[in-house]
């Protein structure tokens, strides 16, 4: 349950069920940067108005590489799992839309990863990272129930801490 599905004794007035929606400044090779100035160098989701570091393999899709809808691609998709995209089993509301950007071009999306999400009931919308942020911008700025899963324009894997 949420915090605000729970009783309690105060009401805040002027809070929302809704929380803001992350909005996206800009998308460069430095990162993607977020209205508030914060710039998030490797892959992330957006998700009911927060940010989350998301490991996915190789840290995204090299640039340097041009596969585009050539099914030699799927190579690419190595290592891809549900357990990528499970934060999506368990989220309510799920969002009705995901955009997923996918670098700094649009890659094809093999079938099993497609009907994994179209599965959970999310409809999957796949751009590049610089178009889906653009997207995911007008989508939330509507008050639709969105997602964003963006890949960054150079891979980049999150650094773990030990």
């Amino acid at each position: 349950t949420r915090l605000t599905d729970r009783p309690t004794t105060l009401t805040n007035i002027l809070a929302s069920d809704i929380p803001p929606p992350v909005q996206v400044l800009s998308v460069s090779k430095t990162g993607i940067k977020l209205a508030d100035g914060l710039v998030l160098t490797g892959p992330v989701i957006f998700l009911d108005g927060k940010v989350f570091l998301w490991d996915v393999p190789n840290g995204g899709f090299s640039s340097t590489v041009s596969t585009g809808m050539v099914s030699g691609n799927m190579e690419r998709w190595e290592g891809w799992t549900s357990e990528h995209w499970s934060m999506f089993e368990v989220v309510v509301p799920k969002p009705e839309i995901l955009v997923f950007g996918t670098g700094a071009r649009v890659e094809f999306v093999p079938p099993r990863i497609r009907s994994y999400i179209t599965g959970l009931g999310i409809q999957l919308d796949v751009m590049d990272t610089r178009n889906a942020s653009s997207t995911y911008n007008l989508l939330a700025e509507e008050g639709r129930r969105v997602a964003a899963a963006l890949l960054p324009l150079e891979p980049k894997l999150w650094e773990r801490k030990k």
